[in-house]
């Protein structure tokens, strides 16, 4: 990141800091269900206390129609919880946008950016009005870095210091050392359900690494491109040639994208359906691919375990059910048990990862979906720009 300020760059004493993070975290009858990411921000809000600095926090929750107030999107839950975690009380401010009081030592949180207008257009207006609470802004919010919003973007060019925080500044450094000079061989994973959504990223991996891993659908549509008979199973027919180009392409390069040798295929898309493991050649017209087989497994894990670098989004198959979720497990734990640097990101991912409980195992987990495919396909992330022009 060139040029670019942390919060250890800034003054902070006395300073009013306006700082966006992503507390978009799931609720549940009203309460925050899982605080990770607002304790995650808790050691950076400490130290600007310490400063003396006047905190105001500014984050997105949900999707609620912009410019309008929604209870159901009011971020009243998070503001309750964090100052049960921080031991102080922290209140929700609703009318922000005109200026807000804020004594030294204290921290208010504003009311859901997306309620006001213009958030999402980044249109100056709303920006401008947000850079005047503040005399520095902080950026801690990797999550929303590839959006190009008021609260994201438009702001930090009007603050008159802005920098990034250490969740931030954590995220891109974690993912330049996965691609910047990467120890080799490198191994991608790549999984979902349509090689449309992951095309561009697939493209773009491949001149990065030595082996990609399918799952998912996306594996079903190379299957079929192969000439396999993939039944009822979810496939982008028109994305065949894509799939045969990139074969091609990666044969030409002596680089590998490995098929499945089995599979483990249902009858129909439910927690109850009966498991049957197939070779892929034995696959029927009614039959689901849900699952890699225990071979596939075993050469994954076998390619995994040679690789010094792993970059991982997305499952194998359809994890969410146990007598589906084997090939996921087996390449979770490959992953964990070898010493390699291993990055992973994307929210199938991160629940694979909490329900094969192997997170302490993975040199980095990143929290950002959106923005974590963005700079795997090598995009530059609008946040992250606009603070290094800023710092001219």
């Amino acid at each position: 990141m060139r040029g670019i300020k942390g919060i250890s760059d800034v003054d902070l004493s006395g300073k009013r800091v306006l700082m966006r993070v992503d507390y978009n975290v799931p609720l549940t009858a009203g309460k925050v269900d899982d605080d990770t990411r607002i304790r995650a921000t808790l050691p950076t809000l400490q130290t600007m206390l310490e400063a003396g600095a006047s905190v105001l926090l500014m984050s997105h929750l949900g999707r609620p129609e912009e410019g309008q107030f929604d209870e159901a999107y009011s971020l009243a839950p998070v503001a309750a919880c964090l100052s049960s975690l921080l031991n102080i009380d922290v209140p929700l401010i609703r009318d922000w946008v005109n200026g807000v009081e804020v004594k030294a030592g204290d921290v208010v949180m504003l009311e859901n950016v997306r309620f006001e207008s213009g958030e999402k257009q980044n249109e100056d207006a709303l920006a401008e009005k947000m850079a005047a609470l503040c005399d520095v802004f902080v950026n801690d919010a990797f999550a929303t870095a590839h959006r190009a919003q008021a609260s994201t973007h438009g702001v930090a060019r009007f603050a008159p210091v802005s920098c990034a925080g250490p969740l931030l500044i954590a995220e891109i450094e974690a993912l330049g050392q996965a691609f910047k000079n990467p120890a080799k061989p490198m191994t991608a994973i790549v999984g979902g359900s349509k090689v449309s959504t992951k095309l561009t990223l697939l493209e773009s991996l491949m001149e990065k690494i030595d082996q990609l891993i399918i799952g998912g659908g996306i594996a079903n549509t190379f299957l079929k491109a192969s000439g396999y008979n993939i039944g009822n199973s979810l496939c982008e027919d028109d994305l065949i040639p894509a799939a045969i180009k990139l074969m091609s392409d990666a044969k030409k390069q002596g680089k590998q994208i490995p098929l499945p040798i089995d599979v483990v295929c249902g009858k129909e898309f439910s927690k109850d359906a009966k498991a049957q493991t197939k070779l892929v050649g034995e696959v029927e017209d009614d039959d689901l691919i849900m699952d890699v087989g225990p071979e596939t497994a075993k050469l994954y894990a076998s390619i995994l375990k040679k690789s010094l670098t792993i970059v991982w989004n997305g499952p194998l198959g359809v994890f969410e059910f146990d007598q589906f979720g084997h090939g996921t497990q087996a390449l979770a734990t490959a992953i964990a048990e070898n010493d390699a640097f291993s990055i992973a990101g994307g929210g199938d991912t991160l629940s694979a990862i909490a329900k094969y409980k192997v997170s302490k195992d993975i040199s980095y987990i990143s929290t950002g979906g959106g923005a974590f495919l963005e700079i795997l396909e090598g995009k530059q992330l609008p946040a992250v720009a606009i603070l290094e022009a800023s710092q001219g």
